[in-house]
């Protein structure tokens, strides 16, 4: 029987390994066995690592074009963004300058409304002091006419007696008279 297990482990081709025992050299031992392990690796594991690698790479390049996507969309955004603040800075300059001219359109209508209007108050002013002197001289012409007439009346008063009275009322009526005859002539 022995024969038959020696041809079975095929251990009559290695002269030397006529009994089952451990091998004291690593470096030979070593290699055979990463060889063996590399070998089973490769021809069992070559399906299971190809597919990761597949699924790894199509994650990777679904990754890039979501990437590129968003920086394509980034790149439309930041394009639009500036073409606001483009328009927004035209736009600020506009009412910059539409505000200047306003603000000197305004000032120039207030300067020109307060000259009117000083104007108007002058005129007011120079009309109020004209009519105060034309009040203040009728008020004064009163009262000299009014003193006047009580002087010519005091006078007239003390100097009439009624014969020099009777002479003047006649005078004073020929002239009546005579002026109504003027007039039907």
């Amino acid at each position: 029987m022995k024969k038959i297990t020696d041809s079975f482990l095929c251990l009559s081709y290695w002269p030397s390994a006529e009994s089952f025992g451990f091998d004291t050299d690593i470096l030979a031992t070593n290699l055979i066995n990463l060889s063996v392990v590399l070998g089973v690796l490769i021809f069992f594991g070559k399906g299971v690592l190809s597919d990761l690698l597949d699924n790894r790479k199509q994650r990777i390049l679904r990754t890039i074009r979501r990437s590129e996507e968003l920086r394509e969309g980034a790149v439309e955004q930041l394009e639009k963004a500036r073409a606001r603040l483009r328009k927004a800075e035209t736009e600020a300059d506009r009412f910059r300058v539409n505000g200047y001219s306003e603000i000197e359109r305004d000032k120039w209508k207030l300067m020109n409304s307060i000259d009117t209007t000083l104007e108007q108050l002058e005129n007011k002013k120079n009309e109020t002091i004209l009519f105060e002197q034309q009040r203040a001289i009728h008020q004064v012409q009163q009262r000299v006419l009014q003193q006047a007439l009580q002087g010519a009346l005091a006078t007239l008063n003390s100097c009439l007696n009624n014969e020099l009275h009777l002479r003047t009322i006649s005078a004073n009526l020929g002239m009546l008279g005579a002026m109504k005859e003027k007039e039907t002539d």
